[in-house]
């Protein structure tokens, strides 16, 4: 077992062999085990059965990281411009704002790291293993491949074992293969071909959970080469991608920096030109530069982010990564997993067919007497997730599971295996002795020969009783067949053979895992916003179809791709295939990966959600990954960027709600800065070719951005969520935030309030007024009629009102508060070199911020009349 290649083989076709024919390649009796020398040899040869770790990055590398992106080097460029011009203030803000995105960066990262160290926690500390003949307790770190390993019930498998002794064992290997029900494990090779994960019955793997029964193993994967091993290879290798909020604002920084820059070099050179200062020029054009770039954006967007994240919280997701809260707005596909997603991962009595209408009364006590399930400390039912749901069927049929075993006690039992695949259990009743029996429909109605009814036993019809039960497996039922033979002397020491004939079948017990309530309402929501549900799932396809078109994911008869489909096909074939396929079933961890990443292919932005380890990969893969906070394992939960609280699909339409109101508030915000930042920039670009002095001193430039971007442009964060913001498709990844007329209304708001702030100039010129000052204050208070007139891109302010966002109308009584004092307090007069306006003065501002206001009003009407019309206008100017 020193060939590298070897063990690779080993690992991936142990299920295929016979288990001697293993133990031969591996060099071991099974009896006695490995020798402390071998164990020592092959140790170092393959090294600790452990995850494998990343080399680690120093500090300062992640640090350095948090600063490669050109709208942060933007930011500190705007930092030193503003400290240049001895605006300390701004150059602190800047810094802040930086620092903060940095420190949000690492924290992210810290968290995806988390994921392996989560996935390193599942498993065992400890395992019992033969060596020398002898049992030994060891580190699981210690074992290698060939060990006999000793597995009981409440342990955690250690390692990839191929098993070659197993009495009634169960596992659970739900987080691994998203199954809720245990698999029932056995020592029979496979038969050639290509199996899941799912169905290497023989096989028990690494941190997966033995709920019944013993058994042995030996190991034949340790470390990286286990299942999970490949689960955390597959985490680590796999790249999250930027989110679209990071792309958009990427390309948005650096269009707008090329702009100014050019913009700014042009009115330098004008002033210049014209016989102005170099020097003030030289402070304009820099003050400019500050002011035309909204500083203010990373804080307002983290703010949004921030706040939407806690009222994300009131809908039962919690927000792991910020930028994710934006994300969801723009998600087009959500691959969920089945189990404990979209189900409620506990199996439930959906169907009873007694096929000749006998009385349920005794397949009732059937099953309560050939059940292990057990009463736990809290009073639940716990064992065997189909057996707890049989009990709690027949209880709430009115059987109290307690007296009917008393009364009729457990005599000897016939324990289930995977040749017969039933369980019999022997009880005395009053004139003679009982054997009942539970199993699957192919092996129990053999062994029938009559059938329960009204009127007494009927003979059976093995063919329509064996048609009813795939009719019921078709509907993605796990079905149970319930018999029960009576004997005048007792049975016991019989073999299973002689008393599992003969028997009279008392009915067809159908389950399943059922579906969330609310999951079916949740799926057609996600439907009408334009979102494609894909279910990808573990679990068998019949199964997954059932519930698939019992939600409405799926109609009809498919299609359903398994993932011995999908591993036959090549990229481009799966590509194709995923437009159209809205089911997977039987599907690996790698498999989940290569779907989502079909999907991405497409354009698609992807969510992902899921619970299990077997999702972690593609959770981390996905735009967005959402993992279960209740059922859900600790690796999902580090993987993920959103986890939902409560397990409950419905939850993420309330997540993308969320993210598509903080979406619209990032872009009404950008709308907002961009418009008066436009209108500065055209007021000091045209009043030099008009003619005119500069109106504006640097300072003011800087106040106006200040004031104005500030506090109303932060209010705007708790404007509540536009009408039919879940009736509309999702955003295209690519599109730009100045997409839907965004920068057709930045352009032409922009000029006209530099044409009331240049026709007030001229004409204060004229008349001898104070013609600065109220250049400033139209500035200033034209932005806040336009920051009223944006809350929405289609309704008016007059149908909203002022009390659906209280915080706004605040923000802009104090901005105008703020510049009534920078106009009329003496100290702030000096500092800001204005003067005090008149009345008159004053009112003929406050009409030019009431004709922006009622301007921007007209677009919107123009907008919603047009679109109600029998044309639509392609651009509003």
């Amino acid at each position: 077992m020193n060939d590298p290649q070897d063990a690779s083989t080993l690992a991936r076709d142990a299920h295929l062999h016979p288990a001697a024919a293993l133990a031969v390649r591996l060099g071991v009796d099974p009896c006695e085990g490995l020798s402390a020398e071998e164990a020592l040899k092959r140790q170092e040869f393959h090294g600790p059965n452990s995850l494998p770790q990343s080399p680690p990055r120093s500090l300062m590398q992640r640090v350095l990281d948090q600063f490669r992106d050109f709208m942060v080097l933007v930011l500190i460029a705007a930092a030193l411009l503003s400290g240049f011009i001895g605006d300390v203030a701004d150059t602190v803000a800047i810094a802040v704002m930086v620092a903060l995105n940095a420190a949000i960066g690492l924290a992210q990262e810290w968290r995806a790291e988390r994921a392996l160290d989560a996935l390193k926690r599942l498993a065992s500390p400890h395992a019992t293993v033969r060596r020398e003949g002898s049992s030994q307790v060891l580190e699981t770190s210690e074992l290698v491949p060939g060990d006999v390993v000793l597995l009981e019930a409440g342990n955690l498998v250690p390692a990839d074992l191929r098993l070659h002794q197993a009495a009634q064992l169960r596992v659970d290997e739900s987080t691994l293969t998203g199954e809720s029900v245990t698999v029932e494990k056995h020592t029979a090779h496979l038969p050639d071909g290509v199996h899941g994960v799912g169905d290497r019955l023989n096989m028990a793997f690494k941190g997966t959970l033995v709920t019944h029964g013993r058994a042995e193993g030996l190991v034949v994967a340790t470390g990286s080469r286990t299942e999970l091993g490949r689960v955390a290879g597959l985490l680590r290798d796999t790249q999250a991608r930027s989110t679209p909020l990071q792309l958009r604002l990427a390309s948005f920084g650096r269009r707008l920096s090329l702009v100014v820059l050019c913009l700014c070099t042009l009115i330098f050179g004008i002033g210049v030109m014209r016989g102005e200062p170099v020097l003030l020029m030289a402070l304009t054009a820099i003050s400019l530069a500050v002011a035309a770039i909204p500083e203010a954006l990373p804080a307002v967007v983290t703010v949004l982010l921030a706040l939407g994240a806690r009222r994300m919280v009131k809908v039962n997701a919690l927000v792991r990564r910020l930028p994710s809260v934006e994300t969801l707005g723009s998600v087009s596909v959500i691959c969920s997993d089945k189990t404990g997603t979209l189900t409620q991962n506990r199996m439930r009595v959906q169907v009873v067919d007694l096929l000749a209408g006998g009385s349920r009364d005794p397949l009732w006590r059937a099953v309560l007497l050939c059940t292990d399930a057990s009463l736990g400390a809290r009073g639940e039912w716990v064992g065997d997730p189909t057996e707890t749901a049989l009990v709690e069927a027949a209880q709430a049929a009115g059987f109290e599971p307690g007296a009917v075993r008393a009364a009729h006690a457990r005599l000897e039992e016939w324990p289930f295996d995977a040749g017969r695949k039933r369980m019999s259990t022997l009880h005395r009743e009053q004139e003679g002795w009982v054997v009942v029996t539970k199993g699957a429909p192919e092996t129990v109605l053999p062994c029938c020969t009559r059938v329960a009814s009204g009127q007494g036993d009927l003979v059976l019809d093995g063919a329509e009783a064996l048609s009813a039960a795939q009719t019921m497996a078709a509907q993605g039922l796990r079905v149970l067949a319930v018999a029960r033979r009576s004997f005048a002397q007792n049975p016991v020491g019989r073999s299973a053979e002689a008393v599992e004939s003969g028997m009279v079948l008392l009915g067809l017990v159908g389950l399943a895992d059922p579906p969330r309530p609310q999951a079916k309402a949740a799926v057609a929501d996600c439907r009408s916003a334009g979102i494609t549900p894909v279910m990808i799932t573990g679990d068998h396809p019949a199964t997954a179809l059932a519930i698939a078109r019992e939600l409405g994911i799926a109609e009809g008869s498919g299609p359903v791709l398994t993932g011995a489909d999908l591993g036959a096909m090549d990229d481009a074939a799966l590509q194709r295939a995923a437009r159209d396929v809205r089911v997977y079933a039987r599907v690996d961890p790698a498999q989940k990966i290569r779907i989502v990443q079909a999907l991405q292919a497409q354009g698609q932005f992807v969510a992902m959600t899921g619970d299990g380890v077997n999702d972690a990969p593609a959770l981390k893969q996905a735009d967005i990954g959402i993992a279960m906070g209740l059922g859900g394992t600790d690796v999902a939960r580090e993987a993920a960027s959103l986890v939902l609280l409560d397990d409950n699909f419905a939850s993420i339409v309330a997540a993308v709600r969320e993210g598509r109101r903080i979406f619209d508030n990032i872009r009404k915000f950008i709308r907002y800065a961009m418009t008066g930042n436009s209108g500065e920039i055209w007021t000091l670009f045209l009043a030099p070719l008009m003619g005119m002095p500069i109106p504006l001193l640097p300072l003011h430039i800087l106040w106006v951005n200040l004031v104005t971007d500030g506090l109303p442009g932060l209010a705007l964060a708790a404007e509540p969520a536009e009408r039919g913001v879940m009736q509309r498709p999702p955003r295209a990844p690519g599109e730009s935030v100045f997409a839907g007329g965004l920068w057709q209304h930045t352009l032409w708001v922009g000029l006209l309030i530099a044409a009331l702030c240049l026709g007030i100039q001229a004409w204060a010129l004229k008349m001898d007024m104070h013609w600065q000052t109220m250049v400033f204050t139209v500035l200033t208070l034209s932005q806040m009629g336009h920051v009223l007139a944006i809350r929405s891109e289609t309704d008016s302010l007059f149908t909203q009102g002022l009390r659906s966002n209280l915080p706004l109308a605040g923000a802009v009584l104090s901005t105008f508060a703020l510049q009534l004092a920078v106009i009329y307090v003496p100290d702030l007069q000096s500092v800001f070199r204005t003067e005090a306006l008149t009345a008159g003065e004053l009112a003929l501002c406050l009409a030019c911020a009431v004709v922006v206001f009622f301007a921007v009003e007209a677009e919107k009407w123009i907008r919603r009349h047009s679109a109600r019309g029998p044309f639509r206008l392609a651009v509003v100017v």
